[in-house]
């Protein structure tokens, strides 16, 4: 991995985690829930999570089947949590590398293809959180003087200036025939973008909003788990700002940027302090140690362990 990109992740999280940790230190101490109903709530946390992660390797199964490759379906749902396991625990979103890999290694379709569904699957999830996170933001946080609703052209001088800036780019690249070189790499990745133009990509999309309404049921769960009143539209809110912050270059687990978009987000939708804290530790205990347990523990029974993931990554940076 390129040093200074792992010097700017460790960056992000620091600062991130910096200020969150700084805000903590000015609250009130938090408090773990241990009543039966709060407990209850949690399981069923835990048990969305369990369905949302199903859903997630079934689509992934389907996208891999849609170009014509032969994966099984035990090997997807287990390369699911072994890619979360990888994320967690590994930098630069190495899980995803992993998962590629690992599978390439049974069905030899080559490590581009194989990624070109890991794309689609980024794509089908940022198109279902942008509608969420432009479908909600706007109704929880109206009348609460944190969106700038009065300033309509602002944000569209920079959206254009943004644009702009893209085509400038674009432009210089392709004069120096960048992007040529770009297409010659790409075009092994593009299938399973290109296949989801299709009636299977639609019902491919529908099911990418099933499954973020279970993640939104598991933040959902979480909140009530410890009183803090949020609505099931908060909720996805929340959702959609947490994943589109996790995607910020970050230490492994997204350490600090994760927990500052829940705290910020909680807040921003009404939350008292005292139970913020307890929710955005709550949530992540919920969200990253159960798949991390189970996918280590996949990756020992099924792959190798260790062996198999010093291979896995040796592959990677040879290729």
């Amino acid at each position: 991995m390129n040093r200074r990109f792992a010097l700017l992740q460790a960056a992000f999280s620091l600062v991130a985690l910096a200020a969150v940790v700084w805000w903590a230190s000015n609250q009130e101490a938090p408090q773990i829930p241990t009543s039966g109903k709060a407990l209850g709530w949690m399981a069923a946390a835990a048990a969305l999570y369990t369905v949302a992660t199903v859903v997630r390797a079934e689509r992934w199964h389907r996208i891999l089947h849609l170009i014509g490759v032969d994966a099984g379906r035990a090997d997807c749902y287990s390369l699911t949590t072994v890619g979360y396991m990888g994320n967690n625990v590994l930098p630069a979103r190495a899980g995803e590398a992993l998962r590629v890999v690992l599978l390439d290694n049974k069905v030899k379709a080559g490590k581009r293809k194989v990624l070109g569904t890991i794309v689609a699957e980024r794509l089908l999830d940022v198109v279902v959180l942008g509608v969420i996170i432009v479908g909600t933001a706007y109704g929880v946080l109206r009348g609460r003087d944190i969106l700038p609703t009065d300033r309509p052209l602002l944000i569209a001088a920079l959206a254009f200036a943004l644009l702009a800036a893209v085509g400038i780019a674009a432009n210089v690249l392709r004069k120096r025939g960048a992007l040529e070189r770009l297409r010659g790499f790409a075009r092994p990745l593009a299938g399973a973008p290109l296949a989801l133009l299709s009636r299977s990509g639609v019902l491919m999309l529908a099911g990418t909003f099933v499954l973020w309404a279970f993640e939104g049921a598991v933040y959902l769960a979480v909140a009530r788990a410890v009183e803090l009143d949020i609505s099931a539209t908060g909720a996805l809110y929340l959702v959609a700002l947490a994943n589109f912050v996790a995607a910020v270059p970050a230490a492994p687990g997204s350490i600090g940027t994760f927990d500052a978009a829940v705290l910020f987000g909680a807040r921003a939708l009404g939350g008292a302090e005292a139970l913020v804290l307890s929710y955005a530790l709550l949530l992540r205990f919920v969200l990253y140690v159960p798949i991390t347990a189970v996918g280590l523990l996949v990756l020992v029974a099924r792959y190798g362990g260790l062996s198999a993931l010093r291979s896995a990554r040796l592959q990677t940076s040879r290729a």
